[in-house]
């Protein structure tokens, strides 16, 4: 039995600077060793491939732990962007590139990117709001599908439609 990955699906559910780049690196060093990607941008994750966000993103100050500051050092007007900026500077010495030319190097490199249909109805999106390297907005079944290997729509797959109620 072969045990190479052929393929990974990559979930985005934030939308801060810390909730999308290790997606972003993970789908990068999947695509650069010829493993298919699929990266499926739900919730605040779709601020990354909004057009009107995903130029604007910032690293979360208030409440995160990765930062090791106190709540309300992290509050101080002006801090999510010194500390974006910060990260932004060192990323840069490292040669990683900002989000949206990171978003558009992947999927020049033959990625899938999705946005979520619930979250997208949930928050008045569109797909004209979104960057053009989203191929679609599809549902979370036919994203299991794709996942699963079928490259076909399976609408019915789904457990969530707009308008419908669960019991």
């Amino acid at each position: 039995m072969d045990a190479t990955i052929k393929k990974v699906s990559i979930i985005v559910s934030k939308g801060s600077l810390e909730g999308i780049y290790p997606a972003l690196i993970m789908a990068n060093g999947a695509r650069a060793e010829g493993i298919e990607v699929s990266l499926f941008f739900t919730f605040f994750g779709l601020d990354a491939v909004t057009k009107k966000r995903h130029e604007h993103i910032k690293v979360a100050t208030v409440g995160n732990p990765g930062l090791h500051l106190a709540t309300i050092v992290g509050s101080l007007p002006g801090m999510p962007g010194l500390m974006t900026g910060y990260l932004g500077h060192k990323m840069a010495k490292l040669d990683i590139p900002p989000i949206p030319e990171f978003i558009e190097m992947i999927s020049d490199s033959g990625a899938g990117l999705y946005g979520c249909q619930a979250s997208c109805d949930l928050f008045g999106i569109s797909k004209d709001d979104l960057i053009e390297q989203v191929q679609g907005i599809i549902t979370v079944g036919e994203f299991y599908a794709m996942a699963a290997g079928d490259r076909r729509a399976r609408p019915e797959t789904s457990a969530w439609r707009p308008g419908r109620r669960r019991g």
